[in-house]
């Protein structure tokens, strides 16, 4: 099955956004997280597991650039 080039460009803009936020993230876990805890429009139940643990969000930091680069692997020119 041949991905068409949209498809794979939305899967690299994907990619990228793992990496970058998986970086910041790892990085300055406190900040990333006290930025999206309140008045986030829906976000703040997505950071709520992190809030006072940045451990926590390391380690999810560390799946998302994982996940990030193994997306991007994936991705080939036609």
């Amino acid at each position: 099955m041949t991905t068409q080039p949209w498809t794979a460009r939305a899967a690299e803009m994907a990619a990228i956004f793992m990496v970058g936020d998986g970086l910041v993230g790892l990085l300055q876990p406190r900040r990333h997280v006290d930025l999206w805890k309140e008045e986030a429009l829906g976000a703040e139940k997505t950071v709520a597991p992190f809030v006072d643990r940045p451990g926590r969000r390391q380690l999810y930091a560390l799946a998302q650039i994982a996940g990030g680069l193994w997306l991007a692997s994936r991705q080939r020119p036609r």
